[in-house]
């Protein structure tokens, strides 16, 4: 697939860490964890077999820590401290790495950022036009925090963009499943890893499909009050 790469995002052991930080935080485990994290390195591997360039994200902390850091975002941490488990330097550090079953491949490049998009303070785009790149399938995690981010900034910047959805998830199938249609709704193709792959594929679902992310049945005429005179 010439003029095509893999962003494959933040899939990092802080997902797998059983170290009590979600539950402090007040997350949710991810929606069908391993089944994403085994579709990706199927989709890993593929790309890789057909010479698709493969860019990881690695989400880490600021070296500005507090005075980097969004500030809403920030103190609403601040005021869960208390309840944050004891991490170790080494644990955080285990965290931080990505999952030994994705992990990057001589030849992948792997870029920090500290921010939900992908592209923000980072040399992806310079590295993606440096490639001849215009296409871009999005993989990883979470569908509508860091996914959806970076998809909406890759569209910004005019590449097309798909989601697999198969190779995505989040916290529960409710954001998972609406983030999806966000993105549809901005044009981004939506469908399994395998299509989106395919010779050819035309990734033309928004133009050609109906109500594409979007619920036609949201609003109807009111029924008639058979007992209003």
């Amino acid at each position: 697939m010439t003029g095509t790469a893999l962003l494959m995002i933040d899939m990092q052991n802080g997902y797998l860490a059983d170290d009590g930080v979600r539950d402090a935080l007040g997350w949710p485990p991810i929606w069908q964890l391993d089944t994403v994290i085994t579709t990706c390195a199927d989709l890993l591997a593929h790309a890789r077999s057909h010479g698709i360039p493969v860019l990881y994200s690695r989400v880490v902390a600021s070296q500005a820590g507090a005075l980097g850091a969004n500030p809403r975002a920030a103190q609403q941490l601040q005021s869960r401290a208390s309840r944050m488990p004891e991490v170790s330097d080494e644990q955080k550090q285990w965290k931080s790495q990505i999952m030994d079953a994705v992990a990057p491949q001589p030849g992948d490049l792997v870029l920090d950022k500290t921010r939900p998009s992908f592209f923000t303070y980072t040399e992806l785009e310079p590295l993606l036009r440096n490639l001849a790149i215009t296409r871009l399938i999005v993989a990883g995690l979470q569908t509508n925090v860091c996914v959806e981010a970076t998809v909406r900034a890759a569209l910004e910047r005019n590449f097309e963009v798909a989601v697999p959805e198969d190779a995505v998830s989040t916290d529960g199938p409710a954001l998972h499943f609406s983030a999806l249609n966000s993105m549809r709704v901005l044009y981004t193709e939506v469908a399994p890893w395998r299509e989106l792959v395919a010779p050819d594929a035309p990734w033309d679902r928004a133009f050609r499909t109906p109500d594409y992310g979007r619920d036609p049945q949201y609003w109807t005429e009111p029924t008639p009050d058979a007992h209003h005179d």
